[in-house]
Formats: structure tokens, C-alpha cells, sequence
């Protein structure tokens, strides 16, 4: 047994263990984990600072998550889009795949918490339907291992899924979604990152949330996955009390990068069942964005995306840097609110023939010594932003 799997088993992941580490009342306890199981391994424990900290929020059981039963368990439709099981194809050409149901953290704010967990609702028994569907689907050419974490899968095991995509043609880009680097590092073992060397182009899609999870176990992951050829991305859920505030996002985007990982998404918190005290106003996001713009290196800067409830999928969302725009100018702000206009190029290019086309018809652009300006415009205003918006 591998010791990240020794730490598995040494998780919380009991009603007794809740009561006696965090003091939870024992009725309490029992109907979270009946709701949404626990697990909670040593390492990610270790990092807890004090009670109702940053990592603490993320991972032990709140009362709150009984609180809005009345919420979607699939907000996404992920299941509406599901082929076959295992398989959820949204996108025209990349889809989801489901390896397992286990993960080496159960995050409270899941936003499949209906399906992690349990291993009959993602089943290895649906491994070959999936496989025969991406073989038939020769438009998908961009393929995201994700479940529960594909890395709960023994290297055997994960090494027959990666060599199996591998022999499809048309699969050109596999993507791994995976919390280990961030939760439970001790996963990345040089054996691992060899066998995946084998199978490039394999991309790591991590998701660290809070500065406090770079350490140097994390760091020392991120790390051995760059060194084995493997981009590293960082999608980041913004959570209201775990990382609402600029500083703490701008301080994290920076430290990623330090450790090789690219910033990816930052997300809205999705409408999951249980989850949405977690959920902050959407101006939140866009006040940290605005204050991360030009104060910091664009490498630093992820996209934020809400994922659309009812299975719209990623749409980016950004500041109000556009003032105004029609035909001749657009009118933008930067981030230090100062205001420029760009001349649009395609009436540059007509005024330059406006003009050949006067000085040849000697200033008489209709031909009865009067000249006739007929200006038509369109204008476009985009809704405007006020200070009390952000706050």
C-alpha cells in the first residue's frame, strides 16, 4: 500500500470522529454525512489553522448545508447531457468522462455531491458504453478525466483508461481533473508522472482555492508534474469567507504561478443543493477581477465564468471596460479608470477613401458645387457599473 493510500483510510470520515474533533452535535453529524459523506484526509486536516478557517470551511460539515434542501442537485444538467454513463457531452467537440466516484477530499461545496461518493451512481461497469461512445463521436477530440479525482485510481488502473483513449485517433487532448495536487499531494509519486509521460499530450487541470494550500508537499506536486511535461491549470470556485477578496485571490493567482500552475477559471459558486451559503454576489467576482486587471501580470489573471444553470455551460463575465462604441470609435477604460478612444479601422479606411474621392471631384463630392455629408452610425451602450454595484 502506497502511503497516499494509507492516508485515505486514516481520513475523518465518521459521524464519531465529527462529534469528537469539531465538536459537532452528534444529530447534526449523523443527518451531513447522511446528506453528503465525509472525508477528510490528515494532510488537508493539517493545514486547518482554527476553527471556521479558510480550509476548515471547505471541507468539515456545516449546518447550513441542511438549509437550502429545496436547491438543484444538478444545477448543471449534467445528467441531461449524459449520453451514456459516464459520459457527459456538452461542447462540440470535448467531453466529460467519469472514472470514479471516489475522492481523497469530499469539498462541501460539490457541486456533484448526488454522485461522488457512490460507487453505483459512477460505476467502472460504465467504463466500455463511454469508451465505445468517444470512439463513435469522432468530433471529440479533447477528453477530461474527472469523477470523484481520476488519481484515487491505482496507477494500473488509470494507465489501461489513458492507453485505451490513446488508441482512438481522432482523441487529441487529454485532460486530467484532479484535486490531489492540492488536497492530498503525497499522490504524486515519480511513478505516476513516468507512466503519464507516456501519454502526452496530458494536461492537469488542479484546483487550488486558498494561499494557504500551496505548501511545500503542494508545491513539490505541482512541480514533478511540469518536470514530467504536463501543463498545469488552476480553476479556483470563489467562496464567500474562503477566498472573497482581492488580496487573497491576487496573493494565491501569484503563488500559483511560482509553482508552475497557470491560473485557469475562477468560478461563480454553483446553484448545488447544500452548498449555496458558500455563494457570494456576482459583483464580488467582479470587483476582484477589476482589481487584479493591470495590477498584476496578465498570467495571474483566470477567466471568470459562471457555468450556466441548466447546462449552458462557461460564459466569461468581465468588468464594464467598454464606455461606449459605434462605427467610428470604440470608448474603453483601463484599470486605473482613466478613459481612451480607438478609432475603428474600417472608418479610417473609408474617411481615406472619402477623401481621394472628394480631392478628385475638386472638393465637390455630389457634383453641384455642394458638398453632402451623410453620416450614419451605430451606436452600441453597454449597461454601466456604478460604485454601489461592487460594494
Amino acid at each position: 500500500m502506497e502511503l497516499w493510500q494509507q492516508m485515505i483510510r486514516d481520513s475523518v470520515h465518521t459521524v464519531e470522529q465529527l462529534v469528537q474533533r469539531f465538536s459537532i452535535d452528534k444529530g447534526v453529524a449523523e443527518s451531513l454525512n447522511e446528506f453528503f459523506q465525509v472525508r477528510i484526509n490528515p494532510y488537508y486536516l493539517s493545514l486547518i489553522r482554527y476553527p471556521g478557517d479558510p480550509i476548515w470551511l471547505q471541507c468539515v460539515p456545516n449546518i447550513q448545508e441542511l438549509q437550502d434542501l429545496d436547491a438543484e442537485e444538478d444545477p448543471l444538467m449534467e445528467d441531461a447531457m449524459s449520453p451514456v454513463p459516464n459520459i457527459t457531452h456538452r461542447y462540440p467537440d470535448r467531453a466529460l468522462f467519469l472514472t470514479t466516484s471516489q475522492c481523497g477530499l469530499y469539498c462541501r461545496f460539490c457541486t456533484r455531491k448526488r454522485k461522488v461518493g457512490d460507487s453505483e451512481k459512477i460505476s467502472m461497469k460504465g467504463l466500455e458504453a463511454a469508451f465505445n461512445y468517444l470512439e463513435e463521436h469522432t468530433e471529440i477530440r479533447d477528453v477530461i478525466l474527472s469523477g470523484g479525482d481520476p488519481l484515487m485510481l491505482t496507477d494500473v488502473m488509470l494507465e489501461k483508461i489513458l492507453k485505451r483513449l490513446r488508441q482512438i485517433p481522432h482523441i487529441e487532448i487529454i485532460r486530467l481533473g484532479t484535486k490531489m495536487p492540492c488536497v492530498l499531494p503525497q499522490r504524486i509519486t515519480p511513478k505516476l508522472v513516468d507512466m503519464l509521460k507516456k501519454y502526452h499530450p496530458i494536461y492537469i487541470n488542479t484546483h487550488f482555492n486558498h494561499p494557504w494550500e500551496i505548501t511545500p508537499e503542494s508545491s513539490k506536486a505541482c512541480q514533478m508534474l511540469a518536470d514530467a511535461g504536463c501543463p498545469v491549470g488552476n480553476q479556483m470556485v470563489l467562496m464567500k469567507d474562503v477566498n472573497d477578496d482581492a488580496v487573497i485571490v491576487k496573493e494565491l493567482m501569484q503563488k500559483l504561478l511560482k509553482i508552475r500552475v497557470r491560473p485557469y477559471y475562477m468560478y461563480m459558486a454553483d446553484e448545488t443543493k447544500g452548498a449555496n451559503h458558500f455563494r457570494t454576489p456576482i459583483a464580488k467576482g467582479l470587483e476582484i477581477i477589476d482589481k487584479l486587471r493591470g495590477w498584476t501580470s496578465g498570467l495571474a489573471i483566470p477567466h471568470f465564468v459562471i457555468d450556466a444553470p441548466g447546462g449552458g455551460g462557461k460564459i466569461p463575465i468581465l468588468p464594464n471596460y467598454v464606455l461606449h462604441y459605434d462605427d467610428e470609435k470604440i470608448v474603453l477604460r483601463n484599470y486605473k479608470h482613466k478613459i481612451y478612444t480607438y478609432k475603428n479601422g474600417d472608418t479610417l479606411k473609408k474617411a481615406k477613401e472619402k477623401k481621394l474621392s472628394l480631392a478628385k471631384n475638386n472638393g465637390n463630392g455630389n457634383g453641384n458645387g455642394k458638398s453632402k455629408k451623410a453620416v450614419v452610425t451605430r451606436k452600441v451602450v453597454l449597461p454601466e457599473m456604478s460604485e454601489a454595484d461592487l460594494n
